[in-house]
This record gives C-alpha cells, structure tokens and sequence, in this order.
C-alpha cells in the first residue's frame, strides 16, 4: 500500500539525514530510521512505538528502490529480489553511487 505524504515526509527526513552521513559503500539498517522517530512523529504514523512503523520503512526503502535513490542489500549483496514481498529476513540500505 503506498505511503501518504504525511507519512513519507516523516520517514524521508530521518532517512535522507541518515543516509546523507555516510558515505558509498556504508549502510543503514530501517531500523536506525524508526529509532530515529519522536514520539509525536509515532503518534502522526499511528504507532505506539518503533517497531511498529517497520512495514511503513520497508515501503519507504522500497520506493526508493524503485526510484534509484537507494540499493536493498542482504547479506553483504544487492539485493535482486523484484518485490518487497519477496524480501525474507533483514535489509541494510545504501544510496545510490553518484
């Protein structure tokens, strides 16, 4: 289900922070992302805590993905999955070499 703007506005802003601090090849994990979140951000993403705004991340990660602003990775590889839902077990995110 895609995001709505409020949501990836809030999620954008932590991840685009995140990614921008380190540099190509480094990665972040989502979860750096939803740790990043106030607690009223949790609130304006319907979450009571961080955990809970996991499958918002992953569909934020993913779009960008698709954009060809970020590169998925699973075990130290790129990942070549096409669906997010095809996606098993953990994802570290990077920006795209520029």
């Amino acid at each position: 289900m895609p995001l709505d703007d409020s949501k990836t506005n809030i999620i954008s802003g932590h991840a685009q922070r995140l990614l921008g601090s380190r540099d190509w090849p480094k990665t972040i994990c989502p979860s750096e992302i939803a740790r990043a979140l106030s607690k009223e951000e949790l609130d304006l993403l319907n979450a009571s805590e961080w955990r809970e705004t996991m499958d918002d991340i992953r569909e934020w990660v993913w779009q960008r993905r698709e954009l060809g602003e970020v590169e998925v990775l699973q075990k130290g590889q790129v990942a070549a999955v096409a669906r997010l839902e095809d996606i098993r077990g953990p994802i570290r995110v990077r920006a795209t070499r520029v």
